[in-house]
């Protein structure tokens, strides 16, 4: 895979990353990526602890524990690898992929962890350093710029997202007015239910406002031990002013 910025001298390594272990359960003999996934996660955890000890010596270990966790939560993983478009090239059991698998935050998260430590098996710490850094220094510099507790609505719900329904918020925009004064609006769903509206002069504005919102019914569901709200995708036209009235 170009996309991946790395040439393996053992494409081997590369196909048994790949290989979820629903896929081993239904072609007896081969391995599961689990083993490459165990040693994937010490990499990428020594590489970014490294990177950010030396990158911020004026954090404190508080602060710099935050930032690691966040950038090597499952949630920043699972987009990474959507990114680089593994999950249209894990080998999955039919099961596994007919129930959306190639989408679920825990086995491109996963699946990225397994890429790593082949990186790391192929090419040593030369190679998978440079890997990793590539992958998530940009996240690095972003989280850490907004300090603790200061990680944007878009990256918090997708923290939730990914723990409470093994699934990653997808992002709707459109917009309106010309193009010196133009406005965006957003909503968020998960799956085929709308979560949150938003709108703002951009489209990072506008999709952090409808995250906001999202963030607010979820926590307010939770509280309630309602499952889920009740609006739809389907049931969704065009854009409306009372964000987050997906409880109604």
């Amino acid at each position: 895979m170009a996309r991946l910025g790395h040439a393996f001298a053992d494409r081997g390594l590369l196909a048994l990353a790949l290989t979820h272990r629903s896929w081993c359960a239904e072609n007896p003999g081969y391995a599961s990526n689990e083993r490459l996934e165990f040693l994937g996660d010490a990499v990428l955890g020594m590489t970014v602890t490294g990177h950010i000890f030396h990158a911020y010596p004026g954090m404190p270990e508080g602060e710099l524990a935050k930032l690691r966790a966040t950038v090597v939560s499952a949630a920043t993983l699972s987009a990474i690898a959507a990114d680089l478009g593994l999950g249209d090239v894990v080998r999955l059991g039919k099961g596994e992929d007919a129930s959306g698998g190639r989408a679920k935050p825990s086995i491109l998260a996963d699946s990225l962890e397994a890429v790593v430590g082949a990186v790391y098996l192929d090419g040593g710490w030369d190679a998978a350093r440079p890997f990793v850094l590539g992958l998530v220094a940009d996240r690095i510099a972003d989280v850490a710029e907004r300090g603790p507790g200061g990680f944007d609505f878009k990256t918090q719900l997708q923290e939730l997202v990914a723990r409470r329904f093994d699934d990653l918020p997808v992002y709707e925009l459109t917009d309106e007015g010309p193009d010196h004064e133009k406005r965006f609006f957003a909503q968020v769903r998960i799956g085929d239910v709308v979560y949150g509206r938003g709108e703002g002069r951009s489209k990072k504005q506008a999709e952090q406002d409808a995250a906001s919102a999202a963030l607010a019914v979820l926590e307010d569901s939770a509280d309630q031990g309602s499952p889920e709200p009740r609006e739809r995708v389907g049931a969704v036209s065009g854009h409306r002013d009372d964000r987050g009235d997906a409880n109604a």
